[in-house]
């Protein structure tokens, strides 16, 4: 039978999401204990990945397993119980046989979070940046997302993909608490995409670059046109969600 791990993970420790040969991940990490618990090599296929330093509030992985759907809370309790701090098993969702984490998903939403005061309570989870900012037209800039459909000029430029198109259906700036946040989803996003956005986003907030000119790097389809990518340490992937009609049991309450 087909699960959807829910999950949540402090990216701080780890080289991203993805397995990697060299490297310690989350995917990694995961994929020991599962196999460790169910006494078999068992494989999970995220939603998307994560860079390193980034982190997680919400991302669904989904694995094959024999075991029955009232085994899946005590799976759950006992995956909390053998992984580490950083990283919980929020729920285990039965699925449809070719439900797919990353395929079935239709929408992925990111915050990225920077603190104008250097505050240890929130070391690794947040940008520190103390240059003034212009919110109004930071959201001017951010309201011309919406509008376009390439960011190639945002996009990591060795990334294997057919089509630089997104649609990004909201992307906006708040600020509360000495906290600047930006708040944006999409249907899909490319390799470095939320970092690039943000950090260019920043040099129009300081006057580095009008609004105009803004327009051109979305024009240009050129990543070297646009900002610098904003540090890893401030995104958090919050949310994922797919059509109600993959989840076998239970599964209308976690879309609302």
């Amino acid at each position: 039978m087909r699960y959807f791990l829910e999950l949540s993970y402090c990216g701080s420790l780890y080289h991203g999401w993805q397995r990697q040969p060299n490297a310690l991940s989350v995917q990694q990490i995961i994929e020991e204990a599962l196999t460790t618990l169910l006494g078999k090599e068992t494989a999970i296929v995220g939603a998307g990945r994560t860079d390193t330093g980034v982190h997680a509030k919400q991302l669904f992985a989904h694995f094959n397993t024999d075991i029955s759907v009232e085994k899946s809370d005590e799976l759950t309790y006992k995956l909390n119980r053998f992984l580490p701090k950083d990283i919980a098993i929020i729920a285990i969702h039965p699925v449809t046989t070719d439900a797919h984490a990353r395929f079935d998903a239709i929408s992925r939403s990111y915050e990225y979070h920077i603190s104008e005061i250097k505050d240890p309570f929130t070391s690794g989870l947040v940008y520190h940046f103390n240059q003034p900012l212009d919110i109004d037209v930071m959201n001017d800039a951010a309201k011309k997302l919406l509008c376009h459909r390439d960011f190639k000029c945002f996009s990591r430029s060795k990334t294997d993909v057919k089509t630089y198109a997104c649609e990004v259906t909201e992307a906006y700036w708040e600020y509360h608490n000495n906290q600047w946040t930006f708040y944006i989803s999409a249907n899909r996003f490319l390799r470095n995409m939320v970092r690039a956005i943000v950090g260019t986003l920043l040099d129009v907030g300081t006057g580095r670059i009008t609004l105009a000119e803004f327009q051109s790097i979305l024009n240009s389809q050129d990543r070297t046109k646009a900002g610098s990518s904003a540090p890893a340490q401030g995104l958090f992937l919050t949310r994922v969600q797919y059509p109600n009609t993959i989840f076998v049991a239970r599964g209308k309450e976690y879309n609302k």
